[in-house]
């Protein structure tokens, strides 16, 4: 089940990623999907690690921002990731705003889209 759940997760990372870095000025990953998978599994282990210390740090800002700030959180998670691997090159954090926010869209899209579908599998 664990196994399970952290595939899923690198599995919509890489889809945000690869999404991110083909629509987004600023990401570069070489052309090579390897950096792209490499990339997701480092990203899934920042905000593992991370993100949860970074998210009660900030958490007067985000209650401030009524949430908004957490964007600015996941920005940095991928900034953090670029750092972590140097293949996948992010040029700046706006860049690494945007495509954290375009990672969070799709990754909130899949993730109720599977939960749908597994709704009506049991129902079915």
């Amino acid at each position: 089940m664990i196994l399970k759940r952290i595939l899923f997760s690198t599995l919509i990372n890489f889809l945000g990623l690869t999404v991110a870095a083909n629509l987004i000025d600023g990401i570069n990953y070489q052309d090579n999907y390897r950096v792209l998978i490499i990339a997701s599994l480092v990203f899934g282990f920042v905000n593992a690690l991370i993100r949860p210390v970074i998210i009660i740090l900030s958490l007067p800002a985000i209650l401030a921002t009524f949430g908004l700030f957490t964007f600015v959180v996941n920005g940095l998670m991928l900034y953090l990731t670029s750092i972590f691997y140097g293949s996948f090159e992010i040029a700046n954090f706006r860049s690494a705003i945007l495509a954290g926010f375009l990672i969070w869209v799709i990754n909130y899209l899949m993730t109720d889209l599977v939960k749908t579908n597994m709704e009506k599998g049991a129902r079915g």
